[in-house]
């Protein structure tokens, strides 16, 4: 069938493999080194305490059959050594069945980890990484052209991920259509990164140019993906532009990234195509199947769309095969944080010598500066801005991780930047405070070199000892 495939698209293919064969490389990644203190025998939120809830058919993993942490650990080891031989380009060294199948390793080992993940992988970029991965899986090899079907449906992802997030923002708070929201949002964003205190600092007519800007990319552009070449290149690149922008801004873990990876399928440069045999038929029908599965899957996130209680970043399926989403329908004007603080003390009074723990990404030390660390993703730290927002966001594991401060666990303490304690003193008791934090202005960050300003607001957690914090749910 010469419609089946898309010579002109080799390249674009190629960049766009080789681009979320990286993307998994960081997903693995992270899990491989953060497991343990959040899922493990002795984490947070331990598998095996979900495995013995939830049914198989409901969250389909590995995990079901066996669970110990050196299981876990050879998977997502599995999976960044898989996902490095597809960034080198293994996949063109099989046949195609074979490439077809080296891709689905990585996407069933993933899978996997996220459906025993609960809220540390409770984010949308889990389900979009993925959806884009079973999807990608087969988009071929060097033994045959990109399959049209297949580009369709990247794009129709891209369509979803932008035109969601921009319907549920015209939907959800009002700032969006007042064009203020970016007054509030580089301050109060989950982590900022080292630019966010100047993206927060740029004049207000500029703020109120990007959300119209953001309008047009997130409602017009994913259109005109659709459209003939090169207007689809165009509307592809201007996405790409945008999350480009956006990885500047702050630290989204892979958001911005694997939206950039389905941009590139709309994208046609003008490089010769090289000459290849037709199509298999298996092949054919196969992705033939797939494109009608997944067409047939869609209507879930199109109802969602036109509903007017849209809701964001939900699966409709065990697979994560088709899913919606959608980001900051809502925008906190204000941002609060918790301070987390130990003593040796034995009795905890005010006047105690307490210490501050130091997490890796948010916001602590008001001089320390912001760092870069996307698409790496951070998850006690992410979190932890949930749980400052309402403290029911974090009932299920905060309790667990100050009994983890208090045993001075290496998992635990692994996930942080720095302990204020010695390995062989843990402190006797752990605090957590909650203090709202806000931008220093251009004077006073010239005055005290601080970024940050804090005021205490009140307590969020009272201090503990260890046969106290034992007990809590």
């Amino acid at each position: 069938m010469n419609w089946f495939t898309a010579p002109d698209y080799w390249l674009g293919r190629l960049v766009l493999q080789r681009a979320l064969a990286g993307v998994y490389l960081v997903a693995f990644l992270t899990a491989a080194l953060q497991f343990r203190a959040l899922l493990g025998e002795r984490g947070m939120l331990p598998v095996t305490r979900f495995t013995a809830r939830v049914p198989f058919r409901r969250a389909p993993s590995l995990f079901h059959l066996h669970y110990s942490d050196r299981f876990f650990a050879a998977c997502a080891w599995t999976g960044c050594a898989v996902s490095a031989a597809l960034l080198a380009g293994a996949d063109g060294a099989l046949p195609l069945w074979g490439g077809v199948l080296l891709w689905l390793v990585p996407w069933a080992l993933y899978l996997s980890i996220v459906n025993v993940g609960q809220t540390w992988y409770a984010f949308g970029w889990e389900s979009l990484l993925l959806e884009t991965g079973f999807l990608a899986a087969f988009l071929g090899n060097d033994e045959v052209a990109p399959p049209v079907l297949v580009l369709f449906l990247l794009r129709w992802i891209l369509f979803r991920v932008e035109f969601g997030a921009g319907l549920i923002k015209l939907r959800g708070d009002a700032c969006w259509r007042r064009l203020t929201c970016l007054d509030y949002h580089h301050e109060t964003q989950p982590m900022p990164g080292p630019l966010s205190w100047f993206f927060h600092h740029l004049p207000k007519p500029v703020h109120r140019a990007e959300v119209a800007a953001n309008h047009v990319t997130q409602l017009v552009v994913p259109v005109l993906l659709f459209a003939p070449q090169p207007v689809a290149s165009a509307a592809a690149a201007l996405v790409i532009v945008t999350q480009l922008w956006l990885v500047l801004s702050g630290n989204f873990s892979w958001l911005n990234w694997i939206t950039i990876v389905l941009a590139l399928s709309a994208l046609r440069p003008p490089a010769a195509a090289p000459a290849v045999p037709p199509a298999p038929l298996w092949y054919e029908v196969l992705v033939s199947a797939v494109a009608a599965l997944l067409l047939c899957l869609s209507h879930h996130p199109v109802r969602n769309m036109v509903s007017r209680r849209q809701v964001m970043n939900r699966s409709f399926d065990p697979l994560h095969l088709v899913n919606t989403y959608g980001a900051f329908g809502s925008v906190s004007r204000v941002r609060h944080e918790v301070v987390v603080e130990g003593t040796l003390d034995a009795v905890p009074r005010e006047d105690a010598d307490w210490r501050e723990y130091e997490f890796r990404g948010k916001p602590g030390d008001p001089r320390r500066w912001p760092r870069q660390f996307a698409p790496y993703h951070l998850r006690l730290d992410w979190l932890m801005w949930f749980a400052a927002l309402s403290p029911g966001y974090a009932d299920d594991w905060f309790g667990k991780l100050v009994e983890r401060l208090l045993e001075n666990d290496p998992d635990t303490l692994r996930l942080l930047r720095r302990s204020p304690f010695p390995p062989d003193t843990p402190p006797r008791h752990v605090r957590a405070r909650l203090f709202r934090y806000r931008y220093t202005t251009w004077r006073e960050l010239r005055e005290t070199g601080a970024c940050w300003e804090r005021t205490y607001v009140r307590e969020y957690l009272p201090p503990v000892r260890l046969d106290l914090a034992a007990r809590r749910p």
